[in-house]
């Protein structure tokens, strides 16, 4: 939503500050003969700065004539491309701006509308760092070609030292240094937003889908499948399956010992009965299970 507001008005603020530019330069001309006193000059210049199309008149103090001067440089190309950047990424957030708002069904649809956003945006990111910077150096370059200095250098007679050429006025330089700060701003803010359009592409949506698990995840995980199993074995026997009742059948050795510690522990309940005797025959097993022989048994039961 930043970027939907703040991208057309710097956009704006951008290439109108550089693009509606108007300088004025101003000296003056004393001749010793004063044949031409105090003759003033005027100097007009501004974009798209093509300097050596900017002329004036200029007295020649030993002739009754004046000379035609013309300043040097062609500054156009980096500010026409300056303006051309600012005038295309202002019609693209204002074509962004539409989309976002009554269009972001179709803006999702399919990841192609952030996919593309994604690219444009880092495009023009780099046109406005490329741009801004190549526009910060050119305007030096004009500051230096129309320094009063350097166009008085120009005229003929304000080379001779008997004559006196002053600057009485010198271009205003503060709506072009604001187009440059301007330049430099829209590079944040274009750089900055590539973050938020990435996170609306499939790209950064894929790296979420799978996150990896910590080390307590899976501990808690592996603590929640134990649960898991052990409470499975405490469940009644009508509902388990006959496969899982074979499975965990106890084998004949285990099963001994289990009769054994359950005759251990009624054994050591007391019981407040008198001792009894019982007679009875003794029964013995050979190695097959069957009956041998049976004979006198005393069975005692004690407190």
């Amino acid at each position: 939503m930043c970027m939907v507001i703040f991208a057309p008005i710097f956009a704006i603020c951008a290439f109108a500050t550089c693009g509606g530019y108007y300088g004025h330069l101003q000296v003056k001309v004393d001749c010793a003969d004063r044949r031409q006193n105090n003759r003033s000059i005027n100097i007009d210049f501004g974009y798209p700065f093509r300097l050596q199309q900017a002329h004036f008149k200029a007295p020649l103090c030993k002739e009754n004539r004046d000379e035609i001067i013309f300043l040097e440089g062609d500054f156009s190309p980096a500010a026409q491309y300056f303006i051309t950047v600012g005038v295309f990424a202002f019609l693209y957030s204002l074509l962004a701006t539409i989309v976002y708002v009554f269009y972001q069904n179709k803006y999702l649809k399919n990841n192609r509308g952030p996919l593309v956003d994604f690219v444009v945006t880092i495009i023009f990111s780099f046109m406005w760092l490329v741009s801004s910077c190549c526009w910060a150096k050119t305007l030096s370059d004009i500051k230096t070609a129309t320094n009063p200095t350097q166009v008085l250098l120009l005229i003929t007679s304000c080379r001779a030292q008997e004559n006196k050429c002053t600057a009485t006025e010198e271009p205003l330089w503060s709506r072009l240094n604001t187009s440059v700060v301007f330049g430099f701003v829209n590079v944040v803010l274009w750089s900055g937003n590539i973050w938020f359009v990435f996170k609306e592409t499939g790209w950064y949506k894929t790296g979420q889908r799978y996150p990896t698990r910590s080390a307590s995840g899976k501990r808690s995980g592996s603590m929640r499948q134990r649960l898991y199993s052990e409470s499975s074995f405490d469940q009644p026997e009508e509902n388990s399956a006959p496969s899982r009742q074979n499975s965990f059948n106890l084998s004949k050795g285990d099963f001994d010992h289990q009769l054994q510690r359950q005759a251990s522990i009624n054994q050591s309940q007391v019981s407040f009965s008198l001792p009894q005797t019982y007679l009875g025959k003794p029964v013995i097993y050979d190695r097959e299970d069957k009956v041998a022989s049976q004979g006198p048994m005393i069975f005692v039961n004690e407190m």
